[in-house]
């Protein structure tokens, strides 16, 4: 059984949420409601309250003694809203906290699942748009609202989906975790190797890939440990977070995190080489055609440097998976690399994937070929980073 918060913002779809809420009792779970104000217009508290078998209210002011808008969000396994209309978005993305349902969500660290609903015009909007971006950045699984009849004679996407539509979309997240007990640590963002006080050697990772692996793993039930190389995006809430900026500090990081975790999933970029020396003061231009000449040393390949010292450290995780962003060429596919590379390395799994300037990095959506050291046959997915983290995650529980 799962704790669930089950928030309700007002919208004529809100009687869709009256049907979810049964599937959610009639699954077993425990669900609190918590409508806003104005949901009453459409559904009253007498509904919620039968077929929740709990009390329910909008207001912070009620039930006082037990802090309910911090209690509600603490002890919440899984917050639903449904429906998510532009304005309760705008107020989660805004950190607004003006009622108990802004409040909890503000106070619960357990995944949040929205489901809008609102006319298209509304949800095409740039403010709704910014809005949906920056929940989801956040690890706010947003769902794609429905095309179809909304209310009055028009018709477009904004349409709330079906409840038992909505109720298969979040299986993953009420049932058992995949990974509950296990210690997994992930490598995030691209390094950046220095040149001098000012100027950096670095790549195009924006680390979203990495924070979606931590996230998924968050919610399949792992304690989480997160090396952030120069992250765009915010870490997952609910992950302890380490930093590290080049590729030897980024060395030294994991190889002082990873005894003691089970998995180790390395998808931080690291550039391979550096500079071989790093000027005191900024290089200056000192005439108008001169450049300097950069010399570049190799960095250390720390994904097969920690798979070798597995031999003789016995607290190095036993499962350790590696990303390779490739790009083919004229002696070999994307894939006939990502092999090669999977044999080189020596590690269990190796997750493949195309790059270039307008692939992969700094993008919302990934394709992915997920390789096994025992010969299992390859994986494919695509999709969001975070749908293809889902899938890195539950490859690597069926695994291990």
């Amino acid at each position: 059984m799962k704790r669930i918060v089950l928030g309700v913002s007002a919208g004529i779809a809100a009687y869709k949420s009256v049907l979810l809420l049964r599937l959610l009792r009639e699954a077993g779970h425990h669900v609190d409601v918590i409508p806003t104000e104005n949901v009453a217009n459409f559904v009253g508290n007498a509904t919620w309250e039968a077929l929740s078998g709990n009390p329910v209210t909008s207001n912070v002011f009620d039930v006082v003694d037990t802090v309910n808008h911090v209690r509600l969000g603490q002890q919440a396994d899984l917050v639903m809203i449904v429906p998510a209309t532009a304005d309760i978005m705008a107020k989660a993305a805004s950190g607004l906290a003006d009622d108990l349902l802004t409040g909890t969500l503000l106070a619960t660290r357990a995944p949040v699942v929205m489901a809008p609903a609102m006319h298209t015009e509304m949800w095409q909007h740039p403010a709704t748009v910014a809005n949906v971006q920056t929940l989801r950045d956040r690890g706010v699984r947003v769902i794609e609202p429905a095309s179809g009849r909304l209310t009055g004679k028009d018709s477009g996407p904004g349409r709330l989906p079906e409840p038992e539509e909505i109720f298969a979309s979040v299986q993953d997240l009420l049932s058992e975790p995949l990974l509950a007990g296990t210690k997994v640590l992930i490598t995030a963002g691209g390094t950046r190797e220095p040149l001098d006080p000012v100027r950096f050697l670095g790549n195009r990772s924006s680390g979203r890939q990495g924070v979606a692996l931590a996230q998924a793993a968050r919610d399949a039930g792992a304690t989480v440990t997160l090396i952030a190389t120069h992250l765009e995006v915010p870490a997952p809430h609910g992950v302890q977070l380490v930093h590290a900026s080049s590729a030897l500090e980024l060395r030294e990081a994991v190889f002082t995190h990873a005894p003691g975790n089970d998995v180790l999933i390395m998808n931080a970029a690291v550039a391979d080489f550096r500079p071989a020396t790093i000027e005191n003061s900024k290089i200056k231009k000192r005439d108008e055609h001169s450049a300097p000449v950069i010399e570049l040393v190799r960095n250390p390949d720390i994904l097969a440097d920690i798979v070798a010292a597995r031999k003789d450290e016995p607290a190095l995780p036993e499962f350790i998976v590696g990303f390779a962003a490739e790009t083919g060429d004229e002696q070999g596919t994307v894939l006939e690399y990502g092999q090669a590379k999977l044999e080189r390395k020596g590690c269990e799994m190796l997750v493949v994937n195309e790059v270039g300037a307008s692939l992969t990095f700094g993008q919302e959506t990934n394709a992915i070929h997920v390789l096994f050291a025992d010969g299992s046959a390859a994986v494919e997915s695509s999709g969001s980073k975070l749908e293809v983290a889902r899938v890195v995650i539950e490859q690597i529980s069926n695994a291990i």
